[in-house]
């Protein structure tokens, strides 16, 4: 439904809307914003004529825009008031969950405008699966782990009408990850949603609150934020949801924001992965045989049981761990194939043989249901595998389970037919967005052909208020050159570290190190994210460790005054990037240093906010120190005016 009354501008439906709306920008940045404090930039206000563009011609915009251009702002305004014009919320997608919190904090972009604008925006967070409670879980755990206090506060906190038939008057917020924040990821990992959840068989999924907060934000009027995860798994599941005669995870948008807008491909091949595990399949089939089925269809399922049980021991028996990674390799072995297509001989036999089990109505339509639609997804993934049809494949083993996933390298295809084939304003917002000049990299890998785009420089002057600090040290002195940018900037330092194992290795450091003694150290993993931000951005003497911060966060002020880089954030080697780099004549040139130097220029990015932020970006690689040539490429992703110096100046 249209809601013209609560556009802040008088609408005239005699004339165009898209020329009414960018009258009222102007007014916005030329005279509201300036008379409320605001300070407004010339590329501010050029960015936002541009995304006009987008919202005109209902097409794809690649807004390329440096650090301090306000883009959040200029997409913001567009938004908010075309979802208003058309009736559907707008969708932003950030870079990732972590991230999404910082979109809607009360300092943010989203509070401010609405209160200089005097708008009531509607904003809803749309938070993974992920990030919610399993109350089945929980309930498990809480008598059997060995931490039953932490478990037993946690399902305290549950609602009492969880456990009970009481009718509920009015939406119940429970669940959600931050609620739990001090939790710890290992902790939380072990009571939340999971891929392998099976909700369609959980007595709570009605009182559920992941299903209650869906529900709640579906009914959003202006926006909808979320992580790019979640967006493209909405659009995976969108179809199988509907034959199903369940809801999309996301409602239709009017338009779409993809904040951090050169993550998008990643997002959508994870999305995309298919993930395999016996016990599942297990699980589902054995469900079948509590039904009154006949003896064909048992004798289907106990051969697939045991052939599945078969396969995942050839698959464990050929995969090795990937040094650095939490993935094993798969050898794609002429057994490995034929033990698949075995597979999916049987599996093929046991959907004929349901086909006429359904038409008995022995079994429940509804668990059939789940049954062809994961025998479905079997059967097509496996078919990628054993065609070998351009796809990434790895294992992971958790807690003695073994999970084969299977992943298409390539997505173009797919996202060319379910997204980019709407015709909707989508931006794509990201000071890292082109490539030697041009935007035909990120538009073929996604699969556009049809787009605007635009480039604007950060207004920011660099050369008086950015030090660059690149020592030159051997491997056994990067912790005194990270001592001394923490003691320059008095703490208030965010370090990224491109692996898990390199942060957990600083973190012992700064346990036992005298010299850091009075400093407080926050890590990743030892709370939930947005929580540790929230505290850095406010308490004085504080460092943040972090793995996911090298995109997006935003900590304007004395807060955060040196950002130090542990080791260039190369790709990974895991199957993922291995599979990109066969792809291409020259894996390092064309998959690694585009992807380090893109990420690198976005760790930069968190240092300097405002015009009137100052600090000390500090790269304590000691490969740099070796490799002149490498020395030089990564000089030249600061701007040309900033001069690089080997020592710290007093």
């Amino acid at each position: 439904m249209q809601s013209f009354e609560k556009l802040p501008f008088t609408y005239d439906r005699k004339k165009s809307f898209i020329e009414q709306l960018g009258d009222w920008v102007g007014d916005v940045f030329y005279d509201i914003l300036p008379e409320a404090g605001f300070e407004i930039r010339d590329e501010q206000i050029f960015m936002a004529y541009q995304l006009e563009r987008s919202f005109a011609e209902k097409k794809v915009i690649f807004a390329e825009a440096g650090v301090g251009t306000g883009k959040t702002i200029a997409y913001l305004l567009y938004a908010i008031c075309y979802a208003r014009y058309v009736g559907k919320p707008a969708i932003i997608a950030c870079a990732d969950e972590a991230l999404i919190e910082q979109l809607v904090k009360p300092e943010g972009d989203i509070a401010k405008i609405s209160k200089v604008l005097n708008l009531n925006i509607d904003v809803r967070l749309a938070k993974a699966q992920s990030q919610y409670l399993c109350v089945q879980k929980l309930e498990k755990l809480r008598d059997a782990d060995e931490n039953p206090d932490v478990y037993g506060d946690v399902y305290q906190s549950v609602p009492s009408f969880v456990y009970n038939n009481v009718p509920m008057q009015e939406f119940h917020f429970y669940g959600d990850r931050k609620t739990y924040s001090k939790l710890d990821n290992e902790t939380w990992g072990k009571i939340n949603w999971d891929a392998f959840q099976d909700c369609s068989v959980c007595e709570k999924r009605h009182r559920c609150g992941m299903t209650l907060t869906r529900e709640h934000y579906r009914k959003a009027t202006d926006l909808i934020v979320c992580s790019q995860d979640f967006y493209m798994e909405h659009i995976w599941t969108q179809d199988s949801r509907k034959r199903k005669g369940q809801l999309p995870f996301l409602p239709e948008a009017s338009s779409i924001v993809f904040d951090e807008g050169h993550l998008l491909e990643i997002a959508a091949q994870k999305a995309l992965a298919y993930y395999i595990r016996h016990d599942l399949l297990e699980e589902i089939l054995e469900r079948l045989l509590e039904n009154d089925v006949r003896e064909e269809v048992a004798v289907y399922i106990d051969e697939i049981i045991s052939q599945s049980l078969h396969l995942f021991t050839i698959i464990n028996k050929n995969s090795s761990h990937v040094k650095g990674s939490d993935r094993h390799d798969l050898e794609i072995t002429s057994q490995v194939i034929n033990e698949i297509k075995e597979f999916r001989r049987l599996l093929t036999a046991l959907e004929d043989a349901l086909v006429f089990e359904s038409e008995l109505y022995t079994i429940e339509d509804y668990q059939l249901k789940i049954v062809e639609e994961h025998i479905e997804m079997l059967q097509y993934a496996l078919s990628l595998l054993e065609e070998k049809t351009n796809v990434v494949t790895w294992v992971t083993k958790e807690e003695g389970v073994t999970t084969l996933v299977i992943m298409p390298n390539l997505v173009e295809d797919v996202l060319r037919e379910k997204v980019f084939s709407k015709k909707l304003p989508m931006v794509f917002s990201s000071a890292t967005l082109s490539t030697n000049g041009n935007f035909h990299y990120i538009a073929g890998s996604l699969g556009i052909k049809d787009y605007l785009s635009f480039t604007v420089e950060s207004p920011f002057d660099y050369k008086n208020h950015l030090k660059v600090f690149i020592p030159n040290i051997e491997h056994t002195q990067k912790v005194n050159s990270v001592i001394e940018v923490i003691e320059k900037s008095e703490g208030r330092a965010l370090l990224l570290f491109n692996t898990e194992d390199e942060l957990l290795a600083f973190k012992e450091i700064a346990k036992t190190d005298e010299r850091l003694e009075n400093y407080q150290f926050l890590f990743e993993g030892d709370q939930e994210l947005s929580s540790l931000v929230h505290i850095f951005q406010n308490l004085e003497n504080t460092c943040l460790c972090a793995i996911h911060l090298w995109e997006g966060l935003d900590v304007p002020g004395r807060s955060l005054s040196s950002v130090i880089i542990w080791s260039l954030p190369f790709p990974p080697n895991d199957p993922v990037f291995n599979g990109k780099r066969k792809n291409v004549k020259n894996p390092y040139n064309d998959v690694d240093l585009p992807y380090m130097l893109l990420r690198l220029r976005q760790g930069i990015g968190r240092l300097i906010r405002t015009s009137t932020d100052e600090g000390i970006v500090a790269i304590v690689d000691h490969r740099l120190s070796q490799d002149k040539d490498m020395l030089e490429v990564v000089k030249s992703t600061f701007p040309i005016e900033v001069e690089v110096n080997s020592t710290l100046d007093n």
